[in-house]
Protein backbone atom coordinates (compact mmCIF):
# COMPACT_ATOMS: atom_id res chain seq x y z
CA UNK A 1 0.00 0.00 0.00
CA UNK A 2 1.00 3.44 -1.03
CA UNK A 3 1.84 5.78 2.33
CA UNK A 4 1.48 9.13 2.08
CA UNK A 5 5.07 11.09 2.60
CA UNK A 6 6.76 14.27 2.37
CA UNK A 7 4.85 16.88 3.98
CA UNK A 8 5.17 19.10 6.64
CA UNK A 9 3.97 18.26 9.86
CA UNK A 10 2.97 20.71 12.54
CA UNK A 11 4.13 19.18 15.94
CA UNK A 12 6.66 18.35 18.46
CA UNK A 13 9.31 16.26 17.74
CA UNK A 14 8.01 13.24 20.09
CA UNK A 15 4.86 12.86 18.12
CA UNK A 16 4.18 9.63 16.12
CA UNK A 17 5.27 11.01 12.65
CA UNK A 18 5.14 8.03 10.38
CA UNK A 19 4.07 7.59 6.77
CA UNK A 20 0.16 7.70 6.64
CA UNK A 21 -1.12 4.80 5.11
CA UNK A 22 -3.24 5.56 1.82
CA UNK A 23 -6.66 4.29 1.98
CA UNK A 24 -8.02 2.07 -0.88
CA UNK A 25 -9.89 3.29 -3.73
CA UNK A 26 -13.27 1.69 -1.91
CA UNK A 27 -12.22 3.14 1.48
CA UNK A 28 -12.28 6.15 -0.05
CA UNK A 29 -15.69 6.08 -1.82
CA UNK A 30 -17.11 4.88 1.84
CA UNK A 31 -15.95 8.15 3.12
CA UNK A 32 -17.97 9.77 0.79
CA UNK A 33 -21.24 8.18 1.49
CA UNK A 34 -20.24 9.03 4.92
CA UNK A 35 -20.28 12.86 4.16
CA UNK A 36 -23.34 12.80 2.08
CA UNK A 37 -25.27 10.59 4.49
CA UNK A 38 -24.03 13.97 7.14
CA UNK A 39 -25.39 16.14 4.95
CA UNK A 40 -28.33 15.08 5.33
CA UNK A 41 -28.72 12.81 2.32
CA UNK A 42 -29.25 9.12 1.76
CA UNK A 43 -26.15 7.86 -0.17
CA UNK A 44 -28.51 4.95 -1.07
CA UNK A 45 -30.56 7.55 -3.30
CA UNK A 46 -30.39 6.80 -6.88
CA UNK A 47 -28.76 10.21 -7.98
CA UNK A 48 -26.03 10.22 -5.77
CA UNK A 49 -25.43 6.35 -6.10
CA UNK A 50 -22.68 6.64 -8.26
CA UNK A 51 -21.84 9.92 -6.48
CA UNK A 52 -18.80 8.44 -4.44
CA UNK A 53 -16.82 6.68 -7.62
CA UNK A 54 -17.19 9.74 -9.31
CA UNK A 55 -15.34 12.03 -6.49
CA UNK A 56 -13.12 9.50 -6.28
CA UNK A 57 -12.33 9.83 -10.09
CA UNK A 58 -12.86 13.41 -9.79
CA UNK A 59 -9.98 14.04 -6.79
CA UNK A 60 -7.14 11.47 -8.50
CA UNK A 61 -7.33 14.26 -11.34
CA UNK A 62 -7.50 16.96 -8.87
CA UNK A 63 -4.54 15.77 -6.89
CA UNK A 64 -2.57 13.88 -9.24
CA UNK A 65 0.08 16.68 -8.76
CA UNK A 66 0.98 14.38 -5.66
CA UNK A 67 2.39 11.84 -8.29
CA UNK A 68 4.56 14.47 -10.25
CA UNK A 69 7.97 15.75 -9.78
CA UNK A 70 8.56 18.98 -11.19
CA UNK A 71 12.40 18.58 -11.04
CA UNK A 72 12.02 15.94 -13.70
CA UNK A 73 9.80 18.38 -15.53
CA UNK A 74 12.59 20.62 -15.66
CA UNK A 75 15.14 18.15 -16.22
CA UNK A 76 15.79 18.58 -20.11
CA UNK A 77 17.41 22.01 -20.72
CA UNK A 78 19.09 23.47 -23.99
CA UNK A 79 21.94 25.77 -24.00
CA UNK A 80 21.86 26.60 -27.41
CA UNK A 81 20.23 29.63 -27.28
CA UNK A 82 22.15 32.07 -30.08
CA UNK A 83 23.08 34.39 -26.83
CA UNK A 84 19.65 35.55 -25.75
CA UNK A 85 20.40 36.43 -22.44
CA UNK A 86 16.69 38.66 -21.64
CA UNK A 87 13.83 37.50 -19.87
CA UNK A 88 11.51 34.00 -20.74
CA UNK A 89 8.17 34.27 -19.61
CA UNK A 90 4.90 32.73 -19.50
CA UNK A 91 1.48 34.49 -19.40
CA UNK A 92 -2.05 33.19 -18.37
CA UNK A 93 -1.11 30.18 -17.21
CA UNK A 94 -4.36 28.77 -16.01
CA UNK A 95 -4.76 27.72 -12.26
CA UNK A 96 -6.83 25.15 -10.88
CA UNK A 97 -6.18 23.98 -7.25
CA UNK A 98 -8.03 23.65 -3.64
CA UNK A 99 -7.33 25.17 -0.38
CA UNK A 100 -6.33 23.33 2.01
CA UNK A 101 -8.00 24.71 5.07
CA UNK A 102 -11.32 24.32 3.15
CA UNK A 103 -10.56 22.05 0.34
CA UNK A 104 -12.60 24.33 -1.50
CA UNK A 105 -11.48 25.61 -5.50
CA UNK A 106 -9.29 28.24 -6.11
CA UNK A 107 -8.63 29.67 -9.55
CA UNK A 108 -7.06 31.84 -11.33
CA UNK A 109 -3.68 32.72 -13.25
CA UNK A 110 -0.11 32.58 -13.03
CA UNK A 111 2.31 34.60 -14.58
CA UNK A 112 6.19 33.01 -14.33
CA UNK A 113 9.40 34.35 -15.84
CA UNK A 114 13.20 33.32 -15.73
CA UNK A 115 16.21 35.40 -16.80
CA UNK A 116 18.78 32.46 -18.23
CA UNK A 117 21.98 32.35 -17.68
CA UNK A 118 23.10 29.67 -20.11
CA UNK A 119 20.74 27.03 -20.36
CA UNK A 120 16.41 27.12 -20.94
CA UNK A 121 13.84 24.79 -21.02
CA UNK A 122 10.78 23.74 -23.20
CA UNK A 123 8.49 26.66 -22.53
CA UNK A 124 5.60 24.07 -21.63
CA UNK A 125 7.76 23.00 -18.75
CA UNK A 126 7.18 26.15 -16.94
CA UNK A 127 3.37 25.71 -17.64
CA UNK A 128 3.87 21.89 -16.44
CA UNK A 129 5.08 23.07 -13.25
CA UNK A 130 2.14 25.80 -12.36
CA UNK A 131 0.06 22.63 -12.97
CA UNK A 132 1.51 19.49 -10.59
CA UNK A 133 1.93 22.32 -7.55
CA UNK A 134 -1.42 23.46 -8.49
CA UNK A 135 -2.87 20.08 -8.50
CA UNK A 136 -2.13 19.27 -4.46
CA UNK A 137 -4.06 20.51 -1.71
CA UNK A 138 -2.46 24.42 -1.20
CA UNK A 139 -2.16 27.47 0.02
CA UNK A 140 -2.09 30.28 -3.08
CA UNK A 141 1.45 31.74 -0.49
CA UNK A 142 2.97 28.38 -0.55
CA UNK A 143 2.14 27.76 -4.26
CA UNK A 144 3.61 30.64 -5.32
CA UNK A 145 7.40 29.93 -3.31
CA UNK A 146 7.49 26.35 -4.70
CA UNK A 147 7.41 27.18 -8.57
CA UNK A 148 9.81 30.10 -7.77
CA UNK A 149 12.31 27.18 -5.97
CA UNK A 150 11.31 24.77 -8.24
CA UNK A 151 12.55 26.79 -11.33
CA UNK A 152 15.36 28.53 -9.24
CA UNK A 153 16.29 24.79 -8.23
CA UNK A 154 16.61 23.36 -11.50
CA UNK A 155 18.18 25.88 -14.08
CA UNK A 156 20.14 27.60 -11.84
CA UNK A 157 18.65 31.61 -13.70
CA UNK A 158 20.18 35.08 -12.79
CA UNK A 159 16.00 35.66 -11.29
CA UNK A 160 12.90 33.97 -11.06
CA UNK A 161 9.04 36.06 -10.57
CA UNK A 162 6.10 34.26 -10.41
CA UNK A 163 2.71 35.88 -9.75
CA UNK A 164 -0.75 34.62 -8.94
CA UNK A 165 -3.78 36.08 -8.97
CA UNK A 166 -6.96 33.96 -8.07
CA UNK A 167 -10.65 34.10 -6.59
CA UNK A 168 -10.99 31.65 -3.58
CA UNK A 169 -14.38 30.10 -3.57
CA UNK A 170 -13.65 28.97 0.24
CA UNK A 171 -14.23 33.12 0.96
CA UNK A 172 -16.91 33.70 -2.45
CA UNK A 173 -19.18 30.80 -1.62
CA UNK A 174 -18.86 30.46 2.35
CA UNK A 175 -17.84 32.57 5.58
CA UNK A 176 -17.86 36.55 4.08
CA UNK A 177 -19.28 35.46 0.88
CA UNK A 178 -17.34 38.26 -0.79
CA UNK A 179 -17.87 37.99 -4.60
CA UNK A 180 -15.44 39.36 -6.95
CA UNK A 181 -12.15 39.44 -4.71
CA UNK A 182 -9.02 38.16 -6.31
CA UNK A 183 -5.75 37.20 -3.97
CA UNK A 184 -2.22 38.24 -5.38
CA UNK A 185 0.66 36.62 -4.53
CA UNK A 186 3.98 37.25 -5.61
CA UNK A 187 7.71 36.16 -5.22
CA UNK A 188 11.02 37.47 -6.42
CA UNK A 189 14.25 35.96 -6.17
CA UNK A 190 18.10 37.45 -7.75
CA UNK A 191 17.42 39.97 -10.11
CA UNK A 192 13.79 40.59 -10.15
CA UNK A 193 14.15 41.04 -6.46
CA UNK A 194 17.32 42.78 -6.59
CA UNK A 195 16.82 45.13 -9.72
CA UNK A 196 13.43 47.56 -9.31
CA UNK A 197 13.54 48.20 -13.54
CA UNK A 198 13.28 44.49 -14.52
CA UNK A 199 10.72 43.98 -11.56
CA UNK A 200 8.43 46.77 -13.20
CA UNK A 201 9.00 44.49 -16.51
CA UNK A 202 7.79 41.33 -15.59
CA UNK A 203 4.88 43.45 -13.72
CA UNK A 204 4.39 45.76 -16.95
CA UNK A 205 3.88 42.71 -19.31
CA UNK A 206 1.48 40.42 -16.62
CA UNK A 207 -0.48 44.11 -16.95
CA UNK A 208 0.13 44.08 -21.14
CA UNK A 209 -3.33 43.60 -22.70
Amino acid sequence: MDAIRDRTLVGSSDLDLEAVKRPTREEAMEAVRTLIAWAGDDPRREGVIDTPKRVVDAYAEWFEGYKLDPAKELSRTFEDVQGYDDIVMLRDIEVESHCEHHMAPFLGKAYVAYMPTNRVVGISKLAKVVEIFARRLQTQETMTQQIADAITDSLRPAGVAVLIDAAHQCMTTRGVHHRHVSTITTQFTGVFKTDASLRQRFLDFVNKR
